[in-house]
């Protein structure tokens, strides 16, 4: 018998960690479709205020529940988490920003200034009411 090695498998998911970049793309794209749904939300929130004072009453005792608050939450995290990282974007596209030390410390600052203008929202929002 001949002694064959194995080729090497590719790595694992559980095995290998994705690179802190690659999970913010990926987070980017999520963010996007989230911000699709709550748009349509939207559409949906601008028909039944259209529509009159029922309807409208309906839509709004669902986004007051605790279910509700958490989906604007996530929807205004989506929206800054976008936001800030279409900016770092537009930088890219001027060719600015692929330093390694430079995509790392955007990496954090994409995901900080997210927090801070979610926080910073929610804070105003809770405040007034």
């Amino acid at each position: 018998m001949t002694n064959k090695t194995e080729p090497p498998l590719s790595p694992h998911l559980q095995v290998y960690r994705l690179p802190m970049t690659a999970l913010i793309s990926i987070s980017f794209r999520a963010a996007g479709s989230v911000l699709a749904v709550g748009a349509i939300l939207f559409v949906l929130l601008l028909l039944a205020a259209a529509d009159g004072p029922e309807s409208y009453q309906i839509f709004q005792s669902h986004l007051s529940t605790w279910y509700g608050k958490l989906f604007l939450l996530g929807f205004s995290f989506a929206l800054f988490f976008h936001l800030c990282h279409g900016i770092r974007h537009l930088f890219w596209d001027i060719g600015w920003g692929f330093e390694l030390e430079t995509v790392d410390f955007t990496n954090k600052l994409v995901i900080a200034g997210a927090v801070v203008l979610t926080a910073i929202t929610w804070f105003i929002a809770l405040a007034g009411s």
